[in-house]
């Protein structure tokens, strides 16, 4: 079977889906990832082909938009000003996705493209499914992932989540209309037919890759939406970490790691200086990744900066991961077996933080917006000293090394597949 994966984001958004891809390949099925052009060596890298977008999604969060996302302070407000965003950017990447989607047999839908991608497959006459990272669909159990950790009661809950479902509906509308009038030569009323048969109604079939554990399936939620576990980053199989960090690493105990992965901050030296602060009061050896953010630590025999690793490799060498609660960081976190501090930065971070904290691997959720080097340095040292933080996160890393998120996902290929033959 062809199988088209597409995707869009930042590098959180995109390397779930280089293992997800690669399992799909290893099953026999020729597998593309539409993605940006940016993060092609991540998919080749997979063994898999790439159909590279148009859009730097780094460019655009160091433009003059893309830092005006700093200036909201509120979960809603950010997400208004990331919607108009998207809303300017996505109709690029329709051609594209259309061309991939003639030569596919099935469309496998991240959140990020789902709307667009969506209509494309009906338009086309191809088979879809969505392939989530986060919960977006209503549920009594909590609000949009989204908006943060934020509960509004069950009935709340179940409006917000319908209330913010419909609003990215919207931003997809025009390019939706665009794309199915002028790609595809179809009449006006197929985009909006295109849209509401993508609605709840029709039982579109969504497979969420985090794990059951962290986050268990809403008993609300309709059939058809799946928790089947995380699909791990692809790394060779001779993949190593870099020498000068294993030189680091042998020199002293196991540090802790800081990083905020894609998210970026209004001033990265003050941020850094902020970490190394803290580090330094509560005693502690640093990995400090640089990132999307610019972090940097003077090297020497405490800390270390570093550019992309894999987090496979490095997490479970550290005493702690200090991180930005992206969807795929928390993942890798939990699956290393450390304790975590984690330091929300926007969207659905806030949701995984708290749910590190329930589950009992992190002490205290630490936002970046009343980031300190005391508030920091407090929760590094309960992560780290108190043993309590280091059982529950080998709990939890047990549980999902039993889980196999990406089989979950190809054996419904197969079916499908078998259906279809």
């Amino acid at each position: 079977m062809r199988v088209a994966v597409m995707t869009a984001g930042s590098r959180g958004d995109i390397a779930p889906y280089t293992g997800l891809a690669h399992g799909l390949a290893r099953a026999g099925h020729r597998v593309t990832v539409a993605t940006h052009a940016s993060f092609g060596p991540l998919v080749t890298a997979a063994g898999v082909e790439l159909c590279p977008l148009p859009v730097d999604p780094r460019a655009e969060l160091e433009s003059a938009r893309g830092r005006a996302l700093h200036e909201s302070t509120t979960g809603p407000g950010k997400l208004l000003r990331l919607t108009r965003m998207a809303r300017e950017l996505v109709g690029g990447m329709a051609p594209p996705l259309v061309d991939l989607a003639r030569r596919s047999d099935l469309l496998l839908l991240s959140s990020s493209l789902a709307p667009l991608g969506n209509a494309i497959g009906e338009g086309l006459g191809v088979p879809s499914a969505g392939v989530f990272l986060q919960p977006l669909h209503s549920t009594a159990a909590f609000s949009p992932s989204v908006l943060g950790a934020r509960s509004f009661g069950p009935v709340g809950n179940r409006l917000a989540g319908r209330m913010t479902n419909e609003a990215v509906d919207r931003v997809f509308s025009q390019a939706v209309r665009t794309t199915v009038r002028d790609l595809l030569s179809l009449p006006p009323a197929a985009a909006r037919a295109a849209r509401h048969r993508a609605r709840e109604r029709r039982g579109w079939p969504v497979w969420h890759g985090f794990s059951p554990v962290l986050v268990p399936r809403p008993r609300d939620w309709r059939p058809g939406l799946e928790v089947c576990g995380y699909w791990w980053p692809y790394d060779p199989p001779d993949a190593r970490l870099p020498r000068h960090v294993e030189e680091f690493l042998a020199a002293g105990p196991p540090p802790v790691f800081v990083g905020l992965g894609s998210a970026t901050v209004p001033d990265a030296e003050a941020t850094g200086a902020l970490v190394v602060r803290a580090l330094r009061k509560a005693g502690l050896r640093g990995v400090v990744q640089r990132g999307w953010a610019g972090l940097h630590a003077d090297d020497g025999p405490d800390l270390l900066t570093v550019d992309e690793v894999p987090h496979a490799l490095l997490f479970p060498r550290m005493a702690a991961v200090v991180h930005h609660c992206g969807a795929g960081t928390t993942g890798a976190g939990l699956r290393a077996g450390v304790p975590a501090v984690p330091v929300p930065v926007q969207f659905d971070a806030g949701f995984w933080a708290a749910r590190l904290v329930a589950s009992g691997v992190a002490p205290a959720v630490v936002p970046l917006r009343r980031l300190t080097a005391d508030r920091l340095a407090a929760a590094l040292t309960a992560a780290v000293r108190d043993p309590s933080y280091g059982r529950c996160a080998r709990r939890v890393a047990a549980r999902l090394d039993a889980e196999d998120g990406t089989a979950a996902v190809v054996r419904a290929v197969e079916r499908l597949s078998a259906r279809r033959g």
